[in-house]
C-alpha cells in the first residue's frame, strides 16, 4: 500500500469503461465533436483483471464506472458481474442517463446501489444545447426507473452562467422534491477550456450557487466523508445537496483517488497529464504484476497535486472523470 507525506492513499478507483460517448457536452468537448473509442481499449476481462490487482495492490476499496458513457459499452453487463465478486466496499455509475432504463435490470441483478446521473437542465432545448445529443424525457424516465428499483440516485450539474443558470433553482427543487442529492460541479479548467475564454465566462463559485440558493431556502453546511470531492449542506426538512468546488475549495490534500483509463493507462491525478501504462502486466502471472505495480503506483501518487487543481490539457472524459 502505498502512503504519501500527506497521509494520502488510493482508495478510490475510477475506471473509464469506454472514452466513447454519445454526447458532446460543451463544457467536456469543443465544436460538438463525440467522444469516439480510443485505440486498443482493454476488452471486459482485461479490464476486470486491472481493476482486481488494482484491489490487491493498493488497497482499493470503492469503484466508480464511468466513460466516456459506460453504458453504451457492450462490456459494461458482463464487467459490472465480475467487479461485483471483488469484494469492494462499494460500487457506482455514472452516466448521462440516456440509456440508463436498459440498464436498470442488470444493476439490480448485481445489487448496485448507486448511479449518479449528469443532467445539466430541465429544458428540453437548453438540454440540446448543452449535450448536443440525446433527449431530457428519455433520461428523466431513467431516473424514476432507478429510483423506483431501489437504486441511490444523485445529480451532476454543471452550473454556468449563460448556458443553464436559470435552471440551479428548478432542478435543486426536481431533487430535493424526489429525495435525490443533487452535486453542482464547479466547471474545470481542463481539456478545451484550458486555454478558452469560455471557462471565464462561464464559471460560477460556490459562494456564487449559494448566494442564489439562500435566496429561497436556509442552508446549512452539513459534515462530509473526510475524502469526499462534495462540501455537503443541508436544507432543514428539505434535504441536502452538495457543491464540487475545484476551484473554491480544493480538495487535493486529501483525494484518495485513482484513475484507469480504457486503454490501460493509470492517471494519479486529474491535473497531472503524466500516466502510466500498466496493459503489459495483465498477462502476467499475478505475483509478478501484483509487484512491478508497487513501482507504478509509486510514480502516480507522486504526479498528484499538493494543495489545489491548476488545471490540464487532458479530457477529463478519457480518464474516467
Amino acid at each position: 500500500m502505498i502512503i504519501d507525506s500527506f497521509g494520502r492513499r488510493f482508495q478510490n478507483l475510477r475506471v473509464s469503461l469506454t472514452a466513447a460517448c454519445n454526447y458532446a457536452c460543451t463544457y467536456c468537448v469543443p465544436d460538438g465533436k463525440k467522444l469516439q473509442a480510443q485505440s486498443a481499449e482493454l476488452d471486459g476481462e482485461e479490464m476486470a483483471r486491472a481493476v482486481s490487482l488494482l484491489v490487491d495492490s493498493a488497497g482499493i476499496s470503492r469503484l466508480r464506472i464511468t466513460g466516456g458513457e459506460p453504458l453504451i459499452s457492450p462490456k459494461f453487463d458482463n464487467f459490472l458481474r465480475g467487479v461485483t465478486n471483488l469484494g469492494l466496499t462499494d460500487i457506482a455509475v455514472t452516466t448521462n442517463g440516456q440509456f440508463l432504463s436498459r440498464k436498470v435490470p442488470v444493476m439490480q441483478e448485481t445489487g448496485l446501489k448507486r448511479v449518479n446521473v449528469s443532467l445539466d437542465t430541465l429544458d428540453a432545448s437548453s438540454f440540446r444545447s448543452i449535450a448536443r445529443s440525446g433527449d431530457l424525457a428519455t433520461v428523466l424516465d431513467g431516473i424514476d426507473q432507478a429510483c423506483a428499483a431501489g437504486i441511490k440516485v444523485k445529480v451532476n450539474m454543471v452550473p454556468m452562467k449563460t448556458a443553464n443558470e436559470d435552471q440551479v433553482m428548478p432542478l435543486l427543487k426536481y431533487c430535493l422534491e424526489r429525495g435525490i442529492e443533487l452535486r453542482f460541479i464547479e466547471l474545470m479548467n481542463m481539456g478545451h477550456l484550458k486555454r478558452n475564454q469560455m471557462y471565464e465566462r462561464e464559471f460560477i463559485g460556490m459562494e456564487d450557487l449559494l448566494s442564489l440558493i439562500r435566496n429561497e431556502f436556509e442552508v446549512r453546511k452539513a459534515d462530509a466523508p473526510l475524502d469526499s470531492t462534495s462540501v455537503r449542506f443541508e436544507i432543514p426538512d428539505r434535504g441536502r445537496f452538495g457543491i464540487i468546488a475545484n476551484e473554491s475549495e480544493p480538495f487535493c490534500r486529501t483525494c484518495t483517488r485513482l484513475r484507469l483509463s480504457s486503454n490501460g493507462h493509470l492517471y494519479g491525478c486529474l491535473s497531472n497529464s503524466k500516466n502510466y501504462s500498466i496493459r503489459h502486466l495483465l498477462h502476467e502471472p499475478y505475483h509478478i504484476a501484483i509487484n512491478e505495480l508497487q513501482g507504478v503506483l509509486r510514480n502516480a501518487m507522486a504526479s498528484k497535486q499538493r494543495l489545489a487543481f491548476t488545471g490540464e490539457t487532458t479530457v477529463m472524459k478519457f480518464i474516467g472523470g
